[in-house]
């Protein structure tokens, strides 16, 4: 495809390349789970997309593409992993700070991730609501740029 590079997702820049992560997640409190995710710009910068896994059973492989609305200007995330899991997250970006969450009647995310000032690092933190209920920690993840 031969297209412009889409202006409006110009601050996933910092996120573009590969990244070593360290996570942990409170239902398996005292673990912690290595891994590795890549961000890539998708046909010339049209979308952003991101691959993620750790190297536990536990946790399933994904991919995400993120895209925007330029007349709403807004962001989204795609989501789908090895169980089979499909979701759709909407974005928020701000400076160096992206938020994605989804609302739904059995389980709603939301997530956080800080770029530190010099793009060396990331870090992620992981809140879920199960049911309607109250919120909860859920993945953590440090990244660090290869």
């Amino acid at each position: 495809m031969d297209s412009a590079r889409n202006k409006a997702l110009a601050a996933f820049a910092p996120m573009i390349g590969r990244w070593t992560t360290s996570a942990t997640h409170p239902m398996m409190p005292g673990e912690r789970f290595a891994g590795e995710s890549t961000f890539a710009w998708l046909d010339e910068g049209a979308f952003v997309i991101w691959r993620s896994s750790l190297n536990d059973p536990r946790f399933p492989v994904g991919v995400a593409i993120f895209g925007s609305d330029d007349e709403r200007s807004e962001y989204f995330m795609l989501y789908f992993d090895s169980r089979g899991v499909s979701r759709k997250y909407d974005v928020n970006v701000e400076d160096n700070i992206i938020r994605w969450s989804r609302n739904a009647p059995t389980l709603s995310q939301r997530f956080t991730w800080t770029i530190s000032g010099d793009g060396r690092t990331v870090t992620s933190k992981g809140e879920m609501s199960r049911n309607g209920g109250a919120w909860e920690g859920d993945l953590e993840v440090a990244y660090t740029r290869v």
